[in-house]
């Protein structure tokens, strides 16, 4: 099992030095999941982001994944259409979060921060670590992405499992993606950063 100083290692590369500061008055730097300080599709952790849709499992649904400015800030974007049929219904964009398909350890922080913008539709954030073996299992947490950029923060414990019953081992956190699911509706996420706070 990887220390959490070999995962921040892994997690951010040699150029972030995280602090663990705490107090008030200075300011905290978080482990960062993607910054989009590299080139599209590639995310700091050296993984590349992609584009997954219900069609894996014969449904309808499509979109595309861009690295475009939205509302003044470089954005990794997704827009498509999610669609029912077929028993369909999803569109994400995932990502890797260590080379390989392995996991990190998650376990010292206490949530995942997200800086989204969107068109006032609900988009969930799912996880995966070494005990989701299904397609269709994660663990998920709801929120919306307004019209103009925001800071989100998804608490761990706010994550439900979905069709399995272990429980969130942090300890084994190896995918993430942020997905519009379950209605027929236009999806519209830009995402500007990602990561872990605590």
């Amino acid at each position: 099992m990887p220390s959490r100083r070999a995962a921040l290692r892994l997690l951010a590369g040699a150029a972030l030095v995280p602090s663990f500061a705490r107090s008030p008055a200075m300011a905290e730097s978080f482990p960062v999941i993607d910054d989009l300080s590299r080139p599209h599709p590639e995310a700091v952790t050296g993984t590349n982001w992609e584009l997954v849709s219900d069609r894996v499992m014969g449904g309808v649904s499509g979109g595309t994944i861009v690295r475009e400015e939205v509302a003044g800030r470089m954005a990794l974007r997704m827009r498509g259409e999610v669609s029912l049929e077929n028993n369909g219904g999803f569109l994400q964009i995932a990502l890797d979060l260590a080379p390989g398909g392995d996991s990190i350890d998650a376990s010292g922080w206490r949530g995942m921060e997200l800086e989204v913008l969107g068109n006032g539709e609900e988009y969930n954030l799912h996880l995966r670590t070494d005990d989701v073996a299904r397609p269709w299992q994660s663990y998920r947490q709801s929120f919306v992405a307004g019209p103009e950029w925001q800071t989100v923060r998804l608490d761990f414990a706010g994550f439900a499992p979905h069709r399995l019953e272990a429980p969130l081992d942090l300890t084994h956190l190896r995918r993430i993606g942020l997905v519009a699911i379950g209605r027929a509706f236009t999806a519209d996420l830009a995402l500007a950063g990602i990561r872990f706070y605590g």
